[in-house]
């Protein structure tokens, strides 16, 4: 390829997945030549030429998901339209239990919640976002009070914008919080997709379970209940607490079935289902995760 100061001949990257674009950076002494796709940073190869040549592979923006819950059809348009304009892929909700079924079907990069929606309020749907994912989250409503600014911020928002606003300070705030959740995380955020306790071990992309490294057999709602554990130990859960978070169920819950699935875990994962080292039962309030190494 030429670009008038010389021509270069490179390898690029052997594997690329569908949704990775690659990006060049020419720097010629301190001019540096930026960008031809200016994304998400993840690998960096430098080709060995007498100038500086690197290929960057990242994430493109046009599959970066964007969820946008609004009862007003005017306002999930305008915004629609914009973030589609600025290369974003955008998913729209009228109420917070369509935005759920989102949420939980697709990879969400970015949230942005009205509060006052029909079926589920957007601070109830960020409640149960919470409960599951860290992705950054936009408050966007005509409820400017400082309570309730305190009381989103509090349950997990990242960003509190009011209504009316304006569009480009709109786009401006998610490029900000798109980046500091892509760029920004340290390596140890950035691989934190197995969880160790113990001699017990997660793996949270391919939702398996390991106990001195040999896999456990698991079924879906006793991997979801030990992950529970496993992201919270130490903490004591009541069963109502332990069946909403895992069975999604707001206002009924069955403690049978809490005790039913804290059995099949032990059975699997105790030396002594009666005698449980992790799984520990608090009389009169409910479980938690607790281990002690023998030699403790």
């Amino acid at each position: 390829m030429g670009f008038g100061r010389g021509v270069f001949s490179c390898s690029f990257p052997s594997k690329l997945n569908s949704d990775q674009v690659v990006r060049i950076e020419f720097s010629f002494g301190d001019d540096v030549y930026i960008p031809l796709f200016a994304d998400r940073e993840e690998d960096k190869v430098q080709i060995e030429q007498h100038v500086g040549l690197y290929i960057t592979v990242g994430r493109s923006k046009n599959y970066m998901k964007i969820l946008i819950a609004d009862d007003e059809i005017d306002i999930r348009n305008l915004i629609k339209i914009s973030l589609e304009e600025n290369g974003y892929t955008v998913l729209a909700a009228q109420n917070g239990k369509e935005a759920w079924d989102i949420l939980t079907a697709q990879d969400i990069d970015l949230a942005i919640l009205d509060v006052m929606m029909p079926v589920m309020d957007g601070f109830n749907l960020l409640r149960k976002i919470r409960e599951h994912s860290t992705i950054p989250v936009i408050f966007l409503t005509a409820r400017t009070d400082d309570m309730d600014k305190v009381l989103g911020l509090g349950l997990g928002a990242d960003d509190y914008l009011g209504k009316p606003f304006s569009v480009a300070e709109l786009i401006a705030r998610v490029r900000a919080l798109l980046r500091r959740s892509n760029e920004y995380l340290s390596p140890k955020e950035q691989t934190a997709a197995a969880i160790t306790y113990g001699h017990l071990s997660i793996d949270k992309e391919k939702c398996c379970v390991f106990k001195d490294g040999n896999p456990i057999e698991f079924g879906a709602k006793e991997y979801k209940l030990l992950l529970y554990f496993m992201e919270n130990p130490e903490r004591v859960f009541t069963k109502r607490q332990l069946y909403q978070a895992v069975w999604d169920e707001e206002f009924y819950y069955d403690g049978n079935t809490v005790m039913v699935h804290i059995s099949r875990i032990r059975s699997r994962i105790e030396d002594d289902p009666h005698k449980p080292k992790y799984l520990k039962t608090i009389r009169g309030i409910g479980y938690k995760l607790h281990y002690l190494n023998e030699t403790s």
